[in-house]
């Protein structure tokens, strides 16, 4: 008996998510212009909300895959910008976009982004990085922090002076030492939640304009 109520349950909740992904108007709007994900649309709105895109432009992508970062910025950049996509998951090409599945963090998947930049400055880093989610919001929260500050390193080490940083995480601990963390790199810091972003959903972007390289 508990086990049915369960599935019924379980049933219930997939079958609101099914019906207001359907009826979500980015998702019926992604789908009318051709993006993988209705994602594209926050990255546009931080883009133009904070500046962080011009002409001919190197960008790192985290986390690319479905690829509907990878479609905007290819869109919105022109075709003198190199775009560096990146993932642990396969992701389908997306024409002018360098991608490479690796893991940034260990130094065989750094080297391989360093290869696909050819020594290239990079102007822009952006993250779209989330963690597996257990279910449980301390260890979900703790994930979300760990990768943004992967991220950030990533960013630290490979952005040019004045260059810009846009991460994805979730709003709860950590966060305020994450902001911290962010403002001792770059000139302005800023949290953002685009009106793209679900209400429900506890996701954030800090985006951060102006990096300092470290001494």
């Amino acid at each position: 008996m508990a086990n049915s109520l369960k599935r019924k349950k379980k049933n219930k909740v997939v079958r609101a998510w099914i019906a207001q992904h359907v009826n979500d108007p980015y998702v019926r709007e992604a789908q009318r212009l051709g993006y993988r994900s209705r994602a594209a649309f926050k990255l546009l709105e931080l883009a133009e909300r904070d500046g962080l895109f011009r002409s001919g432009m190197t960008v790192v992508d985290l986390g690319s895959a479905p690829g509907s970062w990878c479609q905007v910025l290819r869109q919105r950049l022109g075709a003198r910008s190199k775009i560096v996509a990146v993932d642990l998951l396969p992701m389908e090409g997306v024409a002018g976009v360098d991608f490479v599945q690796a893991d940034f963090r260990d130094e065989e998947g750094l080297a391989a982004v360093r290869k696909a930049l050819n020594n290239m400055p990079v102007d822009l880093v952006i993250s779209d990085l989330a963690p597996n989610l257990s279910g449980i919001d301390s260890v979900d929260q703790a994930r979300s922090i760990h990768l943004s500050e992967l991220a950030l390193e990533f960013a630290v080490g490979q952005l040019v002076s004045g260059g810009d940083f846009a991460v994805k995480l979730f709003q709860g601990s950590g966060l305020a030492e994450f902001q911290r963390q962010v403002e001792a790199r770059f000139d302005k810091v800023y949290v953002r939640k685009p009106k793209a972003s679900r209400d429900r959903s506890r996701e954030v972007f800090v985006v951060a304009k102006g990096f300092a390289p470290p001494a």
